[in-house]
């Protein structure tokens, strides 16, 4: 995912009316997280529905318009100590997550020439704050946003955000963090954001970010890709992707002072590809980002495992196929494996925010996880679009990494049916 596919052409813009669209996607979702080393596994089972609709702008130098959504949860399974996979609400303590849950949102925006301001809930996807949309329904944040296309090639915008909608809840929350715990009472009032992103060069992008999540952290991201075509049947695609974290304001996690940068190499030939990763952390507490999001631009960030421990080195290879090879257009394939090490020894065991990564026994805690998704969309006919993903995922760990986290096998089946209605 990059910044730069928020690009928009305003050239052909028609009116408030006419450049209206409405969108709805039906999400079925199956999650089951076996663990290892416990009885119960988070086994669920949902439907979500998703509306989108969004005007135009009215006409003149100066245009507004409104954007407005609507989704709707159902529990068709999940239960009997089976809860918390993260597709339905958590329980209330009976192991029983609620039959449904929903929520509905609104945006105002205004245009005048190149810049588009919005205001209200917000559908965001950038490095350092990026709506979770792994699961059966979107995350939403509440805030303002600004974005500029002014000049050929670049994207600039920022925006501050206050509260967020997560993917398995009807309500809104401060924003909080993927990997560390708060004390109770406290939370961050805001993330504010800004950054560019550039594409002016056939196969070439580079972007720079930052944010500040108040009283937590000051967070800084670059990348830089590269795709360089051989000829009509070999490419190649190195990329690198860097993220800077430090603690600021009242430190509510503790100290942070975070370096986190993952490289990648990818060899096409053909419909076959071949990806090389290498990721590494350097800082004595985990590369973290925001709560449910995935604002996690790192080339190991696998279905269940984001490799990004204290302290950790990992590689991962990944070889991918697209069947239109084979005269079968829609299904494509992907297998990886992934391997990491840790120093958990290393973390402070009084931080107020990460202690629970320390482990005594962890000065050389390893784990590994292989995955494999087969995704097949439908080109024509009457369900054209509909997306039925599989995948499956094995994290096993060793050496002291059972301290923070468990021998898991992950499934997940997702069928998508969107529809343009206008």
């Amino acid at each position: 995912m990059t910044a730069n596919a928020h690009a928009t052409d305003n050239s052909a813009a028609q009116g408030f009316a006419e450049d209206a669209s409405l969108t709805l996607n039906a999400r079925n979702y199956y999650m089951n997280r076996n663990r290892q080393q416990q009885a119960d596994d988070n086994i669920e089972w949902g439907q979500g529905f998703l509306g989108i609709f969004e005007s135009g702008f009215t006409e003149g130098s100066v245009g507004f318009g409104f954007d407005a959504h609507a989704m709707l949860g159902l529990k068709l399974d999940g239960g009997g100590g089976t809860d918390n996979s993260s597709i339905l609400p958590v329980s209330d303590g009976n192991g029983k997550a609620p039959g449904s849950f929903s929520t509905a949102g609104g945006t105002l925006k205004m245009r005048a020439f190149d810049t588009e301001l919005k205001a209200g809930d917000l559908f965001l996807a950038n490095p350092v704050i990026a709506g979770g949309e792994t699961r059966m329904l979107p995350q939403t944040f509440r805030g303002v946003s600004l974005t500029n296309h002014s000049f050929d090639g670049w994207l600039i915008e920022g925006g501050q955000a206050s509260f967020t909608k997560p993917y398995n809840q009807s309500g809104h929350t401060r924003i909080g963090t993927s990997y560390g715990t708060l004390a109770e009472g406290d939370e961050s009032r805001h993330l504010n954001w800004a950054g560019v992103a550039w594409s002016g060069l056939p196969g070439l992008s580079s972007s720079l970010y930052a944010a500040e999540l108040k009283d937590i952290w000051n967070q800084y991201y670059y990348d830089l890709d590269y795709t360089y075509a051989l000829n009509e049947v070999v490419s190649l695609n190195p990329g690198l992707h860097f993220y800077h974290t430090q603690d600021t304001g009242d430190a509510l996690l503790g100290h942070i002072d975070n370096n986190t940068y993952s490289l990648h190499f990818t060899l096409g030939i053909g419909n076959h590809s071949v990806t090389t990763a290498y990721q590494r952390v350097n800082g004595n507490t985990p590369f973290d980002y925001i709560s449910q999001g995935d604002s996690v631009f790192l080339d190991n960030s696998q279905q269940y495992s984001d490799f990004n421990g204290p302290n950790e080195r990992s590689w991962k290879l990944k070889y991918a196929y697209d069947f239109v090879g084979l005269g079968l257009p829609g299904l494509t394939s992907a297998l990886s494996y992934s391997r990491g090490k840790l120093d958990l020894t290393k973390v402070d065991p009084d931080s107020p925010g990460y202690s629970a990564w320390y482990s005594a026994d962890g000065k050389n805690a390893r784990h590994w996880e292989r995955d494999i998704e087969l995704k097949y969309v439908v080109q024509a006919g009457q369900a054209k679009n509909l997306a039925l993903r599989l995948q499956w995922a094995t994290n096993r760990g060793g050496n002291g990494y059972g301290a923070l986290d468990q021998d898991t096998d992950e499934y997940r089946v997702i069928f998508d049916y969107p529809l343009n209605v206008f």
